[in-house]
């Protein structure tokens, strides 16, 4: 291997390699694995989201030269935030990552592989624990190929580096945006480089570029008190789960195709088309069978779910389901959610549910956002962006051969627009994950191969932005 007198790129990577295949990556992830960073546990679980950050985090960046500052998150009873920086020259670009600490409930009982969520433990290729895949490993494998590149370099990145790990994103990323706006300058960089999510094939580097939005709100048509003898009253009184049930047809036709004209973005770019025309989108054996005939008859799969808007109800009730009685309820309610790109009319999202439905006759079914969710914008970088491409560049030269997938918005609710519209910053998410890693289920687990190739990518990027030049 190289000495730190004759750096080479080819030395990073295989140091980055060694991380992951030697052991220490393993070492680093249990450890975090550990700490039971429940974020949907709030408050019991704070001391141990402020630990992970105080007595996990912060240790593991100063070591590789970065100074830390601890926010308390804005939002009481909310984990706190860490912001790592190194800053190498003023007159360097300046990359900022991100990563969340918490997880969601560890879901003990339900665990049939390895020893439960909060012990990692190997099976062939596979690592299980809580937070293995979301989104402890990820920061872990970025702050991994940092290490290589300082170590190839003699301690020298070659750009400056800031670091946030969050500790509320299973819980909305509650405070995030507060804190970055309050402290601006402390956030400020040139680039935004991340990694969270699942690859769209477990085999190919992805590189992605924004997230969908979404807004939840409930349609309910309450029409009386109380239920009725379905036989006395059947035929004479109206069944408010029919009439929602019409309503919410009318949003949807029968093959998944929107009904609702103002719910449809712009058409989509001839960049993003020509991004997607060679992406597969591969859930592995434990996932669910694509339904091709399902959602907007003219566009390809990855364009339905990565560039193009998509109803869904998510819950629905009438009467008693778990002890249905002869009787015509009086009130039938159903929570729906609306995932939207880039260029959908996002104000007028409700505003025209209800233009359709009174068009249609079904003045007696009220819509009502659900405010206690929190809707999330939609934010995206351009697929033919010079960092975008800078990215997919650096992927094909430490994988020569491979082409990697570059796609404009993953379906997740990462805090995107915080990074995009309030710094300004073109955002590049590098996912390391699966799609059938088990990811918020009971044996949660990552794919080791796939983070022997996660550590070496990371690091010839980052190396690359050293070396230079990069994208104003």
């Amino acid at each position: 291997m190289p000495t730190p007198t004759s750096p080479n790129r080819d030395g990073a990577l295989a140091r980055a390699r060694a991380y992951v295949d030697g052991g220490s990556f393993e070492t680093d992830l249990a450890r975090r694995v550990a700490i039971r960073t429940e974020s949907q546990a709030l408050p019991e679980s704070l001391p141990e989201l402020e630990r992970y950050v105080r007595d996990e985090i912060k240790p593991s960046f100063e070591r590789l030269g970065f100074t830390c500052k601890i926010y308390n998150n804005p939002v009481p009873q909310k984990g706190p935030l860490i912001l790592a920086s190194r800053i190498e020259d003023p007159k360097l670009p300046t990359v900022l990552g991100y990563g969340h600490g918490d997880v969601i409930r560890g879901q003990d009982a339900l665990w049939t592989k390895g020893k439960g969520p909060w012990v990692t433990a190997r099976d062939g290729d596979r690592l299980y624990g809580r937070g293995t895949a979301d989104n402890k490993c990820q920061h872990t494998i970025n702050m991994g190929a940092m290490a290589a590149v300082l170590a190839e370099r003699g301690g020298k990145l070659g750009f400056n580096a800031k670091y946030l790990i969050e500790t509320c994103e299973e819980a909305g990323s509650a405070g995030i945006n507060q804190c970055v706006t309050e402290n601006k300058a402390d956030f400020a960089a040139t680039v935004f480089i991340a990694s969270d999510g699942p690859r769209v094939k477990k085999e190919r580097p992805t590189i992605v570029l924004g997230n969908r939005g979404g807004i939840t709100f409930d349609m309910t048509c309450e029409l009386r008190e109380g239920a009725h003898h379905s036989g006395n009253w059947g035929g004479l009184i109206a069944d408010p789960a029919a009439i929602l049930s019409h309503a919410i047809a009318s949003i949807v036709g029968p093959r998944g195709a929107l009904r609702i004209r103002a719910w449809l973005p712009g058409p989509i770019s001839d960049a993003t088309r020509e991004a997607l025309k060679d992406v597969e989108i591969d859930a592995g054996p434990e996932g669910p069978a694509i339904d091709t005939w399902w959602g907007e008859p003219h566009l390809s799969g990855p364009e339905k779910v990565f560039a193009w808007n998509s109803f869904a109800v998510l819950a629905m009730t009438s009467g008693r389901p778990e002890a249905p009685v002869n009787a015509i309820a009086g009130k039938a309610s159903a929570r729906c959610q609306l995932r939207f790109v880039v260029g959908t009319k996002v104000e007028d999202v409700l505003p025209s549910l209800r233009r359709h439905l009174d068009l249609n006759g079904f003045q007696m079914v009220a819509v009502e956002e659900c405010h206690d969710v929190g809707r999330f914008p939609a934010t995206r970088t351009d697929t033919d962006h010079p960092w975008a491409q800078f990215t997919r560049r650096s992927f094909e030269t430490t994988l020569p051969g491979v082409s990697p997938a570059v796609i404009p918005s993953t379906g997740g609710g990462i805090p995107n627009d915080v990074f995009q519209d309030v710094l300004g910053l073109p955002t590049i998410w590098v996912p390391h994950s699966y799609a059938g890693c088990s990811q918020h289920a009971p044996d949660e687990h990552i794919l080791m191969p796939v983070m022997t190739e996660a550590a070496a990518l990371m690091a010839g990027l980052y190396w690359d932005i050293g070396a230079g030049p990069v994208p104003a």
